[in-house]
């Protein structure tokens, strides 16, 4: 008998069983991983132990004053600093919401950290904030809460000398300032605590092996479990763990772990890692999307902007592979105009075409309800800045968060010298899935643009494993072209790119090139080098699949209602400013010392085109948002209304008459028309305007006219409104019978009533300001009036009738329907003006108008054109336009005949069969509390 390892001739494989060795429980061995670099118990044990060199706080190091400013304002640097500051520590709260504190610094490094390999101020307040040199330079945001605290301390800190710099504190989360829910209303006073102000020694190899061992997890995780590569990475991360055991987590011990890594994503310390020949699938690009206005309002996304950008900067710096693209022409110019130094800073980083301008519009703003003539002008204004700043207009209309996009947008694009569209909105329906990544987007002309929606499903990627591996997984081209751009940085509430992301898809190319498996992912190139490779393949035959019409979002269908009072303003700055542009022309043409108010009506525009923002004029922000549009359209309307006087007085119409001058009407629509019109300051005067375009003729309406208009009751509480066209019967404020008189028709079905106010609950599944959802119709209730209908103008000219509706104990609406008396071959029409007492709760109040019409489809205005959608649930794609966009009118029509619903500030709209529906008010209350009311 004889023991030993001996081995058979002509084999390594020992002879005889050192011991049993069982087979992996691959479930344990997975779950393993959450040890070797997690916050948890045994971060005193694990790879966190080993992060830093050496920490120095107190303030013997880092000593801390505040300058508190009053009143919720926000100094510039200047200003901030001319103050006294006062002593503060780390402990100490700051607040309350949306308040400023500058934070003056002064730093002094200690000996044994000095010749320390890597130096970062680590800040965290729970807030946002922003460096500056002492001499007034925004150097880099900070956004708290973990995230983005840190602050490379230049070398020359070294020195042992005290150096200060400041942080201008804002009292806000990236997301503002609700508790727990961000899109809940703010909470104003809340206070954030000063939890860390220290300076750090880090160490580059622990923190690149904490990268390599995240990545190399994602592996073990995300590959299939029948797959090698998952198997693999699964055995190089337990080993990294023995390893770091083995040499109880010692220097030396993270470089073996660095060097097993590799084994498995190669050499990926520098940007030499994209520079394989191997061709890539994922093409990632650095952004940063910041809502010029939602959770916070304007005043605080100039300062994100700062915070932001700054940022990107220092990354380009630090990582020549990095590229990084931002959109808004507002916010280039806001930035030009308050932190001019960081604006050069950017204008040499898009000279070295790294810092890359896209999106060719004023902001992202809304493409549902602005007018054509507004959406013109978001590409006018907004490629005029860019081409003035940075001398080329931009190639790619950039829009990912908007809800919903207009059929005409391809051809405005194009117009406007963008042939090629990104989103990934439509990634957001709750019903339908849309079938297509990379395809040509066909406007109503025919005009089209070539359109790629991030097949990732977002423009926030975080720049995991996973973000990479979807952007070829969930490619619904892929027939067509097996590239896809993966758009990532924090975003919403700015931010943009972190260096840990930049490190993970550093690691994220070398597995691909290493091992295999994950798509191969770029950095380095621009979107426009993205879209150009698209165009080629398509000028070399490839076709990519077509969409015609709308890019209808199935969400968000609320927002064509929410905050009535902004879209009123929205609409009639429009019509203000169509009125000023033709009236200054004429002015022009009639007198040549009239200077026509460019500058004026370029600054209007910019403050409209401002508000068109898409969380803004959707009316999806924070109520202190509606009180700075309230404000800034008060502006508009006071400089716009003095700029129509202008021009009115050169034309020789003065804006205010006495009673005996005779009166001047001017048609400033580009067709004749012919109306009956309330003489101003007046009391039931009335004169027929006719004429135009221009200046038209204004002629006295006499008691004696042959065309009149005339209302009786006729039993009680049922009255009879008519003039030669209409005969209406009016029943509790409904129409019960409308009679065209020329056609002998009778336009509403027996036993129903136009004009009908009904509400509904509405209590969507999420994001109470946006979603209105297809239950809702299910709780239909009819509002009876509360009173007795009054006769309230009795003609010749022009009837009246009023009533009031009770809605609840705490709100009325009380309802006008008017008829005027027809003019000879003008079509007549029927009257509906509301005053409205709301204060509901997760309401919906709508009016209806059944029709007496049959067709599959109704007609819509849009911009510039018609859009026209289905009256039928017929398919889910069908029914998922139960609540729809349109403009000054919808129309129900059939062959020789139709009814057409005109508003003047209302965007929301249905028809379902014959059954017409303007929708009026709603009453959610986040993420204002009080809209509406």
């Amino acid at each position: 008998m004889g023991g030993g390892n001996r081995h058979e001739p002509g084999t390594p494989l020992p002879k005889l069983a050192a011991g049993p060795v069982g087979q992996q429980i691959h479930s344990i061995y997975k779950a393993r991983l959450g040890q070797f670099s997690g916050n948890g118990e045994y971060s005193s044990q694990n790879l966190q132990a080993a992060m830093y060199d050496g920490r120095a706080s107190g303030e013997e190091h880092v000593k801390l004053q505040v300058y508190s400013p009053p009143d919720l304002s926000r100094p510039t640097f200047e200003e901030a600093i001319s103050h006294e500051f006062k002593d503060t520590h780390v402990g100490a709260s700051f607040g309350p919401s949306w308040s400023t504190h500058w934070i003056k610094l002064e730093i002094k490094v200690p000996q044994e950290l000095r010749k320390k390999e890597h130096l970062e101020l680590h800040w965290d307040a729970d807030n946002e904030g922003l460096i500056w040199t002492e001499e007034g330079e925004p150097l880099q945001g900070l956004s708290g809460g973990g995230e983005r605290i840190e602050w490379v301390l230049p070398d020359s800190f070294r020195d042992g000398k005290p150096h200060t710099f400041y942080i201008e504190m804002a009292c806000n989360g990236m997301f503002g300032n609700a508790i727990g829910n961000t899109i809940q209303p703010p909470n104003p006073n809340r206070y954030f605590q000063l939890k860390v102000a220290d300076i750090v020694a880090v160490n580059l190899e622990a923190r690149a092996l904490f990268v390599d061992f995240w990545i190399i997890g994602d592996a073990a995780r995300e590959f299939p479990d029948n797959s090698w590569e998952e198997h693999r990475a699964l055995q190089v991360c337990n080993d990294i763990m023995d390893t770091f055991i083995k040499g109880h987590g010692s220097q030396d011990s993270i470089l073996q772990c660095r060097e097993v890594a590799r084994k498995y994503i190669g050499n990926v310390d520098s940007s030499k890692v994209y520079e394989s020949e191997k061709d890539p699938l994922v093409y990632a690009i650095g952004h940063c999307h910041i809502d010029t206005c939602w959770l916070w309002p304007w005043a605080e996304t100039k300062r994100k902007i700062a915070r932001s950008w700054s940022n990107q900067c220092n990354l380009m710096d630090r990582y020549p592979e990095h590229r990084f693209t931002c959109s808004q022409a507002q916010q280039y110019k806001w930035l030009e105009t308050l932190y001019p130094k960081l604006f050069d800073r950017v204008k040499s980083k898009i000279r070295e075409g790294t810092f890359q301008p896209i999106g060719g519009s004023w902001v992202e703003h809304d493409t549902n309800m602005p007018s054509g003539e507004s959406l013109v002008r978001q590409f006018l204004y907004g490629q005029r800045y860019f081409e003035s700043r940075f001398g080329e207009r931009c190639k790619t209309f950039w829009l990912p968060d908007t809800f919903g996009y207009s059929s005409q947008l391809p051809q405005l694009c194009r117009l406007a010298g963008m042939g090629r569209f990104f989103t990934q909105k439509l990634s957001w329906n709750n019903i339908n899935i849309f079938p297509h990544t990379t395809f040509n987007w066909v406007a109503l002309d025919g005009s089209q643009v070539l359109c790629h929606m991030a097949p990732d499903d977002t423009y926030t990627a975080s720049a995991h494993f996973g973000d990479v591996k979807r952007t070829i997984s969930q490619h619904k081209s892929l027939d067509q072209d097996d590239t896809g751009l993966l758009v990532f940085g924090k975003g919403d509430g700015g931010g943009g790119p972190t260096f840990e992301m930049l490190e993970k898809l550093r690691r994220c190319r070398g597995m691909s090139d290493t091992t295999g498996l994950l798509p191969r992912v770029k950095m380095g190139d621009s979107v426009e080098d993205y879209f150009a490779r698209l165009e080629k393949k398509a000028a070399n035959g490839t076709e990519f699949v077509t969409w015609y019409g709308e890019l209808y979002l199935e969400l968000h269908r609320g927002t064509y209602t929410t905050q009535a009072n902004n879209k009123w303003n929205n609409r009639h700055s429009e019509i203000m400013l169509h009125d000023i542009e033709y009236l200054a022309t004429m002015a022009t043409i009639k007198e040549s010392s009239y200077k026509y108010p460019k500058r004026e009506i370029d600054d209007i525009w910019e403050d409209v085109l401002l508000c068109q923002f898409h969380d803004c004029l959707p009316g999806s922000c924070i109520e202190m948002c509606y009180r700075d549009s309230d404000e800034l359209y008060a502006k508009v309307f006071k400089g716009g209304s003095q700029l129509l006087e202008n021009a009115l007085s050169v034309l020789g119409v003065a804006a205010n008459t006495s009673s005996r001058d005779p009166y001047t009407a001017i048609n400033t629509l580009p067709w004749p028309r012919a109306e009956i019109m309330k003489i101003p300051d007046r009391q039931n005067e009335y004169t027929v305007v006719h004429g135009g375009p221009g200046v038209v003729s204004v002629e006295a309406l006499s008691s004696t006219s042959k065309s009149t208009a005339s209302i009786e009751e006729v039993e009680e509480g049922i009255f009879h409104l008519s003039n030669d066209h209409y005969k209406i019967e009016v029943e509790n404020g409904s129409i019960t019978s409308l009679l065209d008189i020329l056609e002998d028709r009778e336009l509403i079905p027996n036993g129903q009533k136009a004009n009908q106010l009904v509400i509904f609950d509405d209590k969507p599944l999420n994001f109470q300001a946006w979603d209105v959802e297809v239950y809702h119709l299910r709780t239909r209730e009819e509002l009876r009036p509360s009173g007795k209908s009054k006769i309230v103008e009795q003609g010749p000219h022009r009837v009246s009738l009023v009533t009031e509706h009770k809605i609840s104990e705490k709100s009325w609406i009380k309802t006008t329907i008017s008829l005027a008396a027809s003019i000879e071959n003008q079509p007549s029409y029927i009257e509906m003006s509301s005053e409205v007492e709301w204060r509901e709760t997760m309401k919906f109040l709508k009016v209806e108008f059944p029709v007496d019409i049959t067709n599959t489809e109704a007609s819509y205005e849009t911009q510039y054109g018609i859009v026209r959608r289905p009256t039928h649930y017929n398919t889910s794609w069908d029914m998922a336009k139960f609540e729809v966009c349109c403009h000054k009118w919808a129309d129900l029509s059939e062959a020789g005949y139709g009814v057409s619903i005109l508003n003047d500030s209302k965007y929301g709209f249905a028809t379902a069969g014959n059954m017409m529906r303007l929708s009026l008010l709603r009453a959610p209350k986040a993420p204002d509390a009080h809209a509406d009311m």
